[in-house]
């Protein structure tokens, strides 16, 4: 099943009621939701740091939302279900893409490295996404 059928069938939403519009706005509040979890997930795995550092919530929320694809892609790589080549491949982009948003180097990727970084991050990481939907699901 699509995440988007699971979200939908976990929220009670009847897809088939929806107009094309209706579902185009529906995938990108999911989307949004999701990335959102995402963040508090990195925000939580970065604490140490954010409490080193004494930075404030705002500076935390500019920090994450800068390095989000590369927290992304550095986790996919942590799995080691995929090295730099498989991101890359997955990704259908250059190694050296992926690798100037590993090392900082790009904190604006596209967004469509943006789209497939978390396809392939819901592929290696299935729990996490699973937690995910369940809790957007109950909001």
């Amino acid at each position: 099943m699509a995440a988007m059928e699971l979200l939908c069938h976990l929220t009670g939403i009847n897809l088939s009621k929806l107009s094309k519009e209706e579902i185009l706005l529906l995938e990108a509040e999911f989307f949004a939701r999701i990335c959102e979890e995402l963040k508090e997930v990195f925000r939580k795995q970065h604490r140490d740091y954010f409490l080193l550092m004494k930075l404030t919530v705002e500076k935390e929320n500019m920090m994450l939302e800068t390095n989000f694809v590369r927290f992304i892609i550095k986790d996919i790589l942590s799995t080691e279900e995929y090295n730099l080549q498989g991101v890359a491949c997955y990704m259908d982009t250059h190694e050296d893409v992926v690798q100037e948003v590993i090392d900082g180097r790009n904190t604006s990727p596209s967004a469509t490295l943006l789209r497939r970084s978390i396809d392939l991050h819901r592929s290696v990481r299935r729990e996490l996404y699973h937690s995910i939907m369940k809790k957007i699901s109950t909001a």
